[in-house]
C-alpha cells in the first residue's frame, strides 16, 4: 500500500480533527525519522517537543522492555516500585514536594486547577473561587484546561466553561494586578508560550507573579509541559529565573515518548490540598510510563543533557540569528534553548513548514506567523548545520 492509500484509509476510520501533513513515518533512528517509502527527514518538531532523546536512544527501549515483560498496568489501588522511584527523581529535580502522574499534560492541567482550587476552598471554606490566566496562552483541549486557555477561537465552540476566569496580559504584571480580586486563588502561566508565539517570559514579570501571590496567598501555577524538562537548559524553565511555583504541571519531553504527564505540588500546596477522594486517575503513574520517566533522568544525568543543551544553544542562536539578518520574510528570532521561533513575514509560515517537509526537514508552526523549531535535546551541531541548509531551500 503507497502513501496516499495509507492516508486515505487512516481518513476512512479515523476522526478528522487535524490536518495532517501528507506523510506516514515508519520509524526513526536519532533525530531522523523515515516514511513508508524509505524517504528520510531530519526531525526539528521532535513530535511537539516530547522526543527529547530522539529515537532509540541507548536503553532507553531497553528499559521499556524489560518493564513489559515484568508488569504494565495494574490501577492506582497498589503500590508499584516504577513509580515510586520515577517519583523520587522528579521530586529531587524540580525541589518541590509531591508529584501526581497523570496520562497527559492537559490532565496535568487539570490536577493543577484543582489543587489550587481545593487550597483556596481548605482555606476560605467557599467554592466560589477566581484564576488568572494570560492571553495568548495555551494549556490543553479538556475543559478545565481550555478554560484557562486564552485564546477566544479554541474556547468559544464549548462555552460556557469554567467560570471565574480573568485573563491578564503576558510578561504585564499591571494588567495581572488589575484582575485581583479577595476571590482570586490562583495565577496560571506559560514560563515560555508556546502556541502563542515562543515568547519567554521577562524575569520581573514572574519574579512580581511571585511576590503577589505570597502577599495575598495565592496559587501560583506554572506550566511546563513544552518548555520544561531540559528543553530550555534547565530540567524546568522556571529554575534559570529562580522564581519558584506552587504547583507546576509538566509532560511532554517527561517520558520522552510515552504518554505520561504530572503535577507538582510545594510544600504549602501539598499539605493543604487535595486528599483521597479528590482526584484520581486509572491508568496515570502506572509501571510502564513511570519506568520511562525514570530511565529519562537516569539518561539526563548519565550523559548530562542539561550541560548538552546549554552548550549547544549559543550555536543554534546564531545561526538563527544570521538567517533573520539574511532574509527580509523572518522578521525575528526569540526563544530559549532548544525552544526557538522565527518570525514568518511575507508568506503564511505553513507554506514554509510545507516546503520544509518536501526539503526532509521536519518543523511546526506556532501562533500565526511563527516557525517553530524544538528538536530532539541530543541534536549536534552537525544537525543544526543540515537543519540551516534544508531550512534555507525552503525559503
Amino acid at each position: 500500500m503507497n502513501m496516499n492509500n495509507q492516508m486515505e484509509a487512516a481518513e476512512a476510520s479515523i476522526l478528522h480533527t487535524y490536518n495532517r501533513f501528507p506523510v506516514v513515518f515508519d520509524h526513526g533512528e536519532g533525530c531522523y525519522l523515515y516514511d513508508t517509502e524509505g524517504k528520510q527527514y531530519l526531525d526539528f518538531a521532535a513530535g511537539i517537543a516530547v522526543n527529547a532523546l530522539g529515537y532509540h536512544y541507548p536503553g532507553y527501549d531497553e528499559a521499556l522492555k524489560a518493564q513489559i515483560d515484568k508488569l504494565l498496568h495494574i490501577s492506582n489501588l497498589y503500590y508499584n516500585e516504577p513509580m515510586s522511584e520515577a517519583g523520587a527523581k522528579l521530586i529531587l529535580a524540580s525541589g518541590m514536594s509531591k508529584a501526581f502522574f497523570t496520562n497527559s499534560g492537559t490532565e496535568a492541567i487539570e490536577g493543577a486547577l484543582k489543587a489550587a482550587k481545593k487550597y483556596a476552598y481548605t482555606r476560605d471554606g467557599h467554592a466560589d473561587h477566581e484564576i488568572i490566566a494570560m492571553n495568548h496562552s495555551f494549556h490543553g483541549r479538556s475543559m478545565g484546561a481550555l478554560s484557562v486557555t486564552g485564546n477566544a477561537h479554541y474556547r468559544e465552540p464549548f462555552e460556557p466553561l469554567l467560570g471565574g476566569i480573568k485573563y491578564a496580559d503576558f510578561n504585564d504584571l499591571e494588567s495581572v494586578k488589575a484582575q485581583i480580586t479577595e476571590k482570586t486563588c490562583a495565577i496560571i502561566t506559560e514560563v515560555v508560550q508556546g502556541e502563542g508565539g515562543i515568547y519567554p517570559a521577562d524575569p520581573a514579570f514572574l519574579e512580581g507573579l511571585r511576590r503577589i501571590c505570597d502577599e495575598k496567598d495565592i496559587m501560583l501555577i506554572f506550566d511546563e509541559v513544552q518548555c520544561g524538562m531540559g528543553r530550555t537548559g534547565s530540567y524546568f524553565a522556571w529554575q534559570a529565573y529562580g522564581v519558584k511555583p506552587d504547583i507546576m504541571a509538566c509532560a511532554k519531553a517527561l517520558g520522552s515518548g510515552v504518554p505520561v504527564g504530572a503535577f507538582v505540588l510545594g510544600e504549602k500546596a501539598a499539605s493543604a490540598s487535595l486528599v483521597p477522594g479528590d482526584h484520581g486517575t486509572t491508568y496515570g503513574g502506572n509501571p510502564f510510563v513511570c519506568a520511562a520517566v525514570s530511565k529519562v533522568f537516569e539518561i539526563f544525568e548519565k550523559d548530562m543533557i542539561l550541560a548538552h543543551v546549554q552548550e549547544l544553544t549559543p550555536y543554534l542562536e546564531e545561526k538563527l540569528d544570521a538567517l533573520v539578518e539574511k532574509y527580509d520574510c523572518i522578521s525575528a528570532r526569540r526563544g530559549k534553548g532548544f525552544m526557538q521561533g522565527l518570525v514568518i513575514t511575507g508568506r503564511p509560515v505553513g507554506e514554509v513548514v510545507n516546503k520544509a517537509l518536501a526539503n526532509g526537514l521536519l518543523v511546526i508552526s506556532a501562533g500565526s506567523d511563527v516557525l517553530r523549531l524544538v528538536p530532539p535535546l541530543v541534536i549536534t551541531r552537525a544537525h543544526v548545520d543540515e537543519m540551516i541548509k534544508k531550512l534555507e531551500m525552503s525559503l
